[in-house]
């Protein structure tokens, strides 16, 4: 689908580019694990372990969704709680810590987002799972460069965020010294800051706190780090997938399939489902309930990027680890553990209350937003030979099919009034054509005019 940008977005984006039960029968479940443990891998930590046992000789074989959440979110062990998971020393690297490039592209994404819907007075960007405030400070520098066309709007940082060892890590980043934790833990407010140019920055551990009001919201590999009940066909119907304890290595776990429905079960399986073996993210749903009744009732749009299909693929639960594919129930807590997001679910979950846009791939994306623009801006401003190649690098990491091009994706939820064709002036006889909405920019491929 073809457009052009508007002369106000073509500046937009020049401006920026110009500068560089346990007593019931279990059986083995047929599903494959990503990765077995090499031989002579650690042996489990003690902590964790001991832990999931404990809980599954209590009450049985547990929930994918529920092994997951112990382990990455427990608030004494888990892997999200205690690590600092990103970089080139962590188990992954995202996106905005391979080029600043991405996360300026967002910036140009909110503002056009926020021309789309009319130039609201108030302009919260929400950020779901910042990592280490990477992409953030990248979408802040896009909008203190394009200050100017926000105008008298207030532009505020909210931040939702579980992990105590990133939200320091954040803080640092965005605030320097220029943030403060709050005195009562439960307060829906647990850091405040600022940033260098007197931006307000605040730090929420559940979406609902964040207050009120127009938000553009930004969830980058936030839904594949939610739990997932994993469901198998069988001759009898739809079973779930559970963790139970290896009954011939005590300090193992495997993965076993229910005898009868469960509630998830009986509950979260599409009707009509062809597959054979299906995830789903329920808390993501809730999640994607919780943006669009947002974005109903006070405006705004929402950016989901991440690993993701269409409501194709099965089997997608893996970890990693040192930036290596990890067995799953291996060494619990001290590796990521991640699925595919399932759009088509969150499709659905969202109702329609709201437009939503995609899933298209990272790669269309960033070419439509104009990353090969940049990159000839960069490109033909540096002399360097060792930042040129790194510069190629990441542009290639980013958009190649074979790395992050295709394999992550772009999902957006807007406003209906956003893709509404504007009201035809009246009383005037010169008007031989209906006004089009704005083109979303990332959606469409745009060519400038």
């Amino acid at each position: 689908m073809r457009a052009c940008f508007g002369v106000k977005t073509q500046l937009l984006i020049s401006r920026v580019f110009i500068h560089p039960p346990a007593a019931v029968r279990w059986r083995a479940a047929q599903t494959r694990l990503f990765c077995s443990p090499p031989a002579g891998e650690e042996k489990p930590g003690p902590s964790m372990l001991r832990h999931l046992t404990s809980k599954i000789k209590a009450t049985g074989p547990i929930p994918v969704a529920e092994y997951m959440r112990e382990v990455l979110t427990n608030p004494v062990t888990g892997y999200y709680v205690r690590n600092n998971m990103l970089g080139p020393d962590g188990d992954f690297i995202t996106s905005p810590e391979i080029s600043q490039i991405f996360g300026e592209l967002l910036g140009v994404w909110i503002i056009s987002e926020w021309m789309g819907a009319g130039g609201p007075k108030q302009l919260q960007l929400v950020e779901l799972g910042p990592g280490k405030g990477s992409l953030a400070a990248d979408v802040l520098r896009v909008l203190s460069q394009l200050r100017s066309v926000l105008g008298e709007a207030s532009v505020s940082l909210h931040l939702v965020e579980v992990s105590p060892a990133l939200s320091r890590l954040q803080a640092q980043n965005l605030t320097g010294n220029r943030s403060q934790e709050a005195d009562a833990e439960d307060e829906p407010v647990y850091r405040r800051g600022e940033t260098a140019a007197g931006l307000p920055v605040s730090w929420y551990r559940r979406l609902d706190d964040v207050p009120t009001g127009f938000s553009i919201f930004l969830a980058h590999e936030f839904f594949d780090a939610l739990p997932i009940h994993k469901f198998q066909r069988t001759q009898k119907g739809w079973r779930e997938v559970m963790v139970d304890i290896d009954p011939e290595k005590g300090d193992q776990l495997r993965f076993v399939v229910a005898p009868s429905p469960t509630l998830a079960s009986s509950t979260l399986v599409q009707a009509g489902e062809r597959r054979d073996h299906v995830e789903v993210c329920a808390e993501g749903g809730v999640v994607v309930q919780q943006l669009a009744r947002r974005i109903v009732e006070d405006g705004g749009a929402a950016l989901i990027a991440d690993y993701g299909h269409d409501g194709t693929k099965t089997d997608t639960f893996r970890g990693f680890k040192g930036h290596e594919l990890h067995d799953v129930l291996s060494s619990p807590g001290s590796a990521d553990l991640t699925t595919d997001v399932d759009f088509s679910y969150l499709r659905r979950m969202a109702g329609g209350g709201v437009a939503c846009l995609g899933p298209v791939s990272q790669r269309t994306f960033l070419k439509n937003m104009g990353i090969d623009s940049r990159m000839q801006v960069l490109l033909r401003n540096c002399s360097d030979e060792s930042t040129r190649k790194q510069l190629i690098g990441s542009y290639d990491m980013l958009t190649n099919p074979a790395k992050m091009g295709e394999r992550f994706h772009f999902f957006g939820l807007l406003h209906h009034s956003r893709l509404a064709k504007p009201k035809k002036p009246e009383g005037l006889k010169l008007e031989k054509k209906d006004p089009a909405p704005l083109p979303v920019a990332g959606f469409t491929e745009l060519r400038f005019s």
